[in-house]
């Protein structure tokens, strides 16, 4: 029962970012504009990560407390953060704001059942990136992983049914270009002072990106009174699903049910999307570009299920 608890905790946190294009999207029906979302939704996801780490915090120092100055020696160590390693995580979380902004300004211009499918190309783009890095061939496995992604990607965007009189440029360009961001965050990110609590990194690294969209994005909506109207509940939300409880789930699960099992779990965010767009945005999304979907999903859980399948092997063998 308590590997379901885990299992379950990364599937939300999954699920979770799969809600954030269709929240957007109502956003700029409304009128508000790409800043003042994306500025909202890190001010509230700020707010709510500071919270987290004063909660642990106490807790640390209730734990200290209860098991003597000897016992607690650990917990306190491991919160302390010197101002270097601060600057670092705050770094690291800079690319989550270019893929934030990128990703929500290719909602403008194409539908967000694509845009997410354009997001998921960082499962490649990352195989890519390490593939040059290391100037190593990927293995067939990873080969016929690209192969279902670029099949599912083609049958998903609905390219078959609609041909390419749908698509704007600039809104493929900036799905694309979210893709890469997020690639780069993902390589670099889990490098980040990795020994730090959870709840310490995840506040810096908000901070540092609502810092960097702040001198990007000069808030005025923190005085001009638009905070007050309905951009603050979408800012809520946003700041909610996409930049608390996800980090907040996935801290709690991935270290008990291992990264590959938290990879495949966490493709739950692509089907989750595209119903919400079909459901609440009355996005057309045909037959075929569910196949496309289920397809991309495959791409996305095959290396992964291949991993485990030759832990188990290896694992009977000893």
């Amino acid at each position: 029962m308590k590997d379901l608890k885990y299992l379950i905790s990364v599937l939300v946190g999954a699920m979770s970012y799969g809600i954030l294009s269709t929240i957007v999207v109502l956003a700029y029906d409304k009128g508000y504009q790409l800043g003042e979302v994306v500025g909202t939704q890190l001010l509230t996801g700020c707010i709510l990560a500071w919270l987290l780490a004063l909660y642990t915090k106490v807790r640390e120092k209730r734990t200290q407390s209860g098991q003597g100055t000897v016992g607690g020696n650990s917990a306190v160590v491991r919160s302390k953060l010197s101002w270097k390693n601060r600057i670092v995580l705050m770094l690291a979380g800079a690319p989550t704001v270019v893929t934030g902004l990128m990703y929500y300004q290719s909602l403008r211009y194409i539908p967000a059942s694509l845009a997410i499918i354009l997001l998921f190309q960082f499962t490649w783009i990352s195989v890519l990136i390490q593939a040059v890095s290391k100037r190593k061939w990927p293995d067939k496995v990873t080969l016929l992983t690209l192969l279902l992604l670029f099949g599912g990607t083609l049958l998903a965007a609905g390219i078959m049914d609609q041909g390419e009189a749908r698509f704007n440029v600039l809104g493929l360009t900036l799905g694309l270009l979210s893709a890469v961001s997020y690639s780069m965050f993902i390589i670099f990110s889990g490098k980040a002072v990795p020994n730090v609590h959870p709840a310490y990194r995840s506040a810096w690294m908000v901070t540092g990106g609502m810092l960097l969209l702040f001198i990007l994005f000069p808030p005025y909506f923190l005085f001009n009174g638009l905070l007050w109207s309905q951009l603050l509940l979408f800012g809520f939300l946003l700041g909610l699903f996409g930049a608390f409880i996800p980090p907040v789930l996935f801290a709690i699960g991935v270290p008990h049910i291992g990264g590959g099992m938290a990879g495949i779990l966490g493709a739950a965010e692509l089907p989750v999307a595209v119903l919400l767009s079909s459901f609440v945005l009355h996005e057309q999304v045909s037959g075929l570009q569910w196949v496309g979907v289920i397809v991309v999903l495959l791409g996305v859980v095959l290396p992964e299920l291949s991993k485990l399948r030759l832990n188990s092997v290896d694992a009977k063998k000893v």
